[in-house]
């Protein structure tokens, strides 16, 4: 299953974080070409400084990563938010998502030209309007999750925080995977003359990625999962 393989690959990145899949599949007893296949799908990469540090200071508390011990089982189980950074024309457009780790489906969005708790609290906000809260919410350990504001609203609705590691990015690999592919269905946001322009193709884009498009583990949209699992349930 690749969900209990995707924590075997985590848990021997714990010991060696700057492992690749050559190493992680001889480490675990696995064929290289299935530790990259579970890789690509939940975008695990290994942990490289390359000039650039993952460390971030300042966390005012500290949140276990529950998911090294618990798999999503069904649907508004458990909830995971990040954000990713686009580039219009010179300018930076921040796209912030709440995603639904069972059904892969992308239950809260929203896009701004700054980035900040903001951000990530209409996501959140969003995703709470439309759908039951989840039993947990993963996030990595930044600022934008990590504000007061923002914890506050998962502690008002009873959600159990889970929190990535610091200096493990790979233990959010969930967002990671979904933005690689937003960015490719997306496309070069250049191509749009204007701000609205690209915003609505954004969201287009994410409507494809919920009804239309076949998600790779699942075999179908998103949206269609939950359906299906009901009727053999």
């Amino acid at each position: 299953m690749p969900t209990r393989l995707k924590v075997r690959l985590e848990e021997e990145l714990q010991i060696h974080p700057s492992y690749g899949s050559r190493r992680l599949a001889g480490a675990r007893g696995l064929c290289r070409q299935r530790a990259q296949s579970v890789m690509r799908l939940f975008g695990i990469k290994p942990y490289r400084r390359r000039g650039r540090k993952w460390i971030k200071s300042g966390v005012s508390r500290a949140y276990p990563n529950l998911l090294l011990a618990i798999m999503p089982a069904y649907a508004n189980h458990i909830w995971a938010a990040d954000f990713t950074e686009l580039v219009q024309h010179g300018k930076k457009v921040f796209v912030a998502t709440v995603l639904d780790l069972y059904t892969c489906r992308i239950l809260g969005i929203q896009v701004a030209v700054r980035k900040g708790a903001a951000l990530t609290i209409q996501a959140l906000s969003n995703a709470l309007l439309h759908h039951p809260r989840p039993c947990l919410f993963h996030s990595d350990n930044g600022r934008e999750c990590d504000a007061t504001a923002f914890t506050e609203i998962l502690d008002g609705c009873g959600i159990v925080i889970s929190r990535s590691r610091t200096g493990c990015p790979w233990e959010n690999g969930y967002q990671k995977s979904l933005y690689d592919k937003f960015k490719v269905d997306l496309g070069d946001p250049n191509r749009f003359k204007t701000l609205g322009e690209l915003v609505a193709e954004i969201y287009r884009t994410v409507w494809d990625y919920n009804n239309t498009r076949i998600h790779s583990a699942l075999n179908m949209p998103p949206v269609v999962f939950p359906k299906l699992y009901a009727l053999v349930a």
